[in-house]
């Protein structure tokens, strides 16, 4: 009788699919924390680290490869450089990046009503990067396509939960190397219309974005606005190389933002201790941010940070373990104190697929980057296997985590309708909340509903095809990619950046590099 009951309340399985695609979903341009950051180390912890970063850069140093103007700009800072090694007296890079680099800055949207603001109290979600790979139940695991990366960029436009378009979503493989990037490029500002990361895989790629911004939004625009975000990445330990250099002068110069981050797997490129690791990762980044403001002093920098363990049997990269959340903890308080934006974390996993795992490794990553206080969050959907493949399922999966962090960090509503109490006191002792007047005006906000997760009765799940939670994601990248519509765009604007595109690509042959 129960479950009869049950059935008849919820309308049956047309009803309840139904409902669940027609819940109301708000829709953020970015996060807004409500909570202070949990820490991990006092003061005492944090400036010990501070001084080991700053002893490293002093009597160790960064070697600066590639790239003669960079050497020349440090030393003319008062940087003590000996060939391609740069020493850096205590304390210097440091001053350089307080004396003029943002403490929050907003990259703007081709719609206006997604522009995020990077810093303070503010999280952005973006998608996974970098993956050779893709996943689906359908087809498996298999080498990405244009038509995969525009797939990607869609489902991200489409979900409320991500606020970025991303990178590199996945490499498009069957598109020459040295043109990809417009490729890539051209899809995020023509299959979505939230903000976008550039190319960084040479200087004249990144070059190459910053044209596109500006056919994109108008040059006068760009020169005084922030419109692409672009990750640059160390070569641990203690390397920065001349194809990162250029690409982020590159975009230092245009005044466009950059993500500074020694991406180091512990044990292998840093140290195996959490303190090590941090020193390292600040030293690093330090003198990274500092060359960008000396390229222009005021160009957006986030101070970035991907850490992770290996095992230490087979040197494989692990994620989801206490140790890099640790890590990601003490960054992010280094960077608050140093006074820029923060970029780490993500849904990370060495899971070849959405299962078990997946799910516990992801989770141990997402709400440590939540509760640290991370400003912009890379890898937030979508990732796999260590970062080589980008799963459609486990994109989906993931972005209705981020969902259930966007509410979470709202922290606990205060107001009179939070508190509860007229509501309280006209119920009786022993009578449920089920029909009451507060019930009834809060019941569709009231709690996060998992677009995801499958809540019902054993036989309601069975009703519906006994489906597991990466069976439920596929039908759900089905439904999205097929009600998808392309934002709209000025056709003038759209037909020069084809015309870019194609002059640019007819300008050089094929490559594989």
């Amino acid at each position: 009788m129960t479950q009869e009951l049950h059935h008849h309340r919820t309308g049956g399985r047309a009803g309840r699919q139904a409902a669940r695609a027609h819940a109301a979903v708000a829709r953020l341009p970015f996060l807004t924390r409500t909570m202070a950051p949990f820490e991990v180390l006092n003061e005492e912890g944090l400036s010990l680290i501070e001084h080991n970063a700053d002893l490293i850069l002093q009597e160790v140093g960064l070697e600066f490869r590639g790239d003669p103007d960079a050497l020349r700009l440090l030393a003319e800072a008062g940087a003590d450089v000996d060939g391609e090694r740069v020493r850096f007296p205590l304390g210097m890079c440091r001053e350089i990046i307080r004396a003029s680099a943002p403490s929050e800055f907003v990259q703007q949207a081709r719609n206006p009503a997604n522009s995020v603001r990077i810093g303070g109290s503010s999280t952005v979600f973006a998608p996974a990067y970098g993956s050779p790979f893709v996943r689906d139940l359908d087809r498996g695991r298999r080498y990405g396509t244009l038509e995969d990366f525009r797939n990607f960029v869609r489902l991200a436009y489409l979900s409320p939960h991500l606020h970025h378009s991303g990178g590199t979503v996945c490499e498009p493989v069957d598109v020459p190397v040295n043109k990809r990037h417009l490729d890539m490029v051209y899809s995020h500002m023509r299959d979505s219309d939230k903000p976008f990361m550039g190319s960084v895989t040479a200087p004249q790629r990144a070059r190459d974005t910053v044209e596109m911004a500006r056919i994109l939004f108008g040059a006068d625009f760009v020169r005084d606005h922030t419109v692409v975000i672009s990750l640059i990445n160390a070569n641990s330990p203690l390397v920065w190389d001349g194809t990162m250099l250029g690409a982020a002068r590159a975009y230092a110069e245009a005044n466009q933002a950059t993500i500074i981050t020694p991406f180091i797997l512990a044990g292998a490129m840093a140290p195996v201790t959490a303190a090590g690791v941090c020193a390292q990762t600040l030293a690093e980044a330090l003198g990274g941010m500092a060359f960008v403001q000396l390229v222009r002093p005021g160009a957006p920098v986030v101070l970035g940070s991907f850490a992770s363990s290996i095992s230490m049997q087979s040197g494989a990269p692990t994620f989801g373990t206490p140790e890099p959340a640790l890590v990601l903890y003490v960054m992010a308080a280094l960077a608050r104190r140093l006074g820029v934006p923060f970029r780490s974390g993500g849904s990370l996993t060495a899971s070849k697929l959405p299962d078990a795992q997946a799910a516990y490794e992801s989770a141990a990553t997402l709400q440590p980057t939540v509760l640290a206080g991370v400003n912009f969050v890379l890898h937030a959907a979508g990732w796999l296997e260590g970062g080589l493949t980008m799963g459609y399922e486990k994109f989906v999966l993931d972005a209705d985590q981020c969902g259930m962090m966007g509410v979470f960090v709202q922290g606990v509503d205060m107001s009179e309708n939070g508190q509860a109490l007229d509501a309280i006191r006209a119920n009786e002792p022993g009578t449920h909340y089920l029909g009451s007047e507060h019930t009834l005006a809060n019941f569709e906000t009231a709690f996060y509903r998992s677009e995801t997760a499958d809540n019902n009765s054993f036989e309601q799940w069975l009703e519906e095809g006994g489906l597991d939670a990466a069976a439920r994601a596929n039908q759900i990248v089905k439904r999205m990619l097929a009600s998808y519509e392309a934002p709209p765009i000025d056709p003038g604007v759209d037909e020069a950046l084809r015309e870019f595109i194609a002059r640019r690509k007819a300008s050089m042959p094929d490559s594989e590099v």
